[in-house]
């Protein structure tokens, strides 16, 4: 006979809507879930943000768990997901151009592209930390 308690596993597998935004003075990044209130991290890198989120979420849950809260749970439109990867033709080259900026800012092709998307999306990204200015016109 199947349980109907959920436990900490069952929380942690249900997709929570992580928000990551840039510190203003690109010092790295805050996370937020907002459906579970004050779940909240930091970390220098996006990376370090979300790793850090996803343990505080998970002591969020612990401690609502022990404490007998009651815990939210996305809704439908929440737990839409996205696989964070498209793939995009473009020019032979722009496709130099890009991976030539990168390399002479010292960073990957992915992370160049994905300031440069977020900076054209109106989204606030520390893109200074990123690129400086990149040459648009073919070579």
């Amino acid at each position: 006979m199947m349980s109907d308690k959920k436990d900490l596993d069952f929380y942690m597998n249900l997709a929570y809507k992580a928000e990551m935004t840039p510190e203003e003075d690109g010092s790295g990044f805050n996370g937020e879930i907002s459906l579970l209130k004050g779940c909240m991290a930091f970390g220098e890198t996006i990376e370090d943000a979300y790793q850090s989120l996803i343990e505080i979420k998970r002591a969020w849950f612990e401690i609502a768990l022990q404490r007998g809260w009651e815990i939210p749970v996305p809704s439908v439109e929440e737990v839409k997901t996205y696989s964070g990867k498209f793939n995009v033709r473009l020019p032979r080259y722009l496709h130099r151009e890009l991976v030539e900026f990168a390399e002479r800012e010292g960073t990957s092709l992915n992370q160049l592209v994905v300031a440069l998307l977020a900076k054209g999306t109106g989204q606030s990204w520390p893109l200074e930390t990123v690129v400086s200015s990149p040459s648009h016109q073919p070579s």
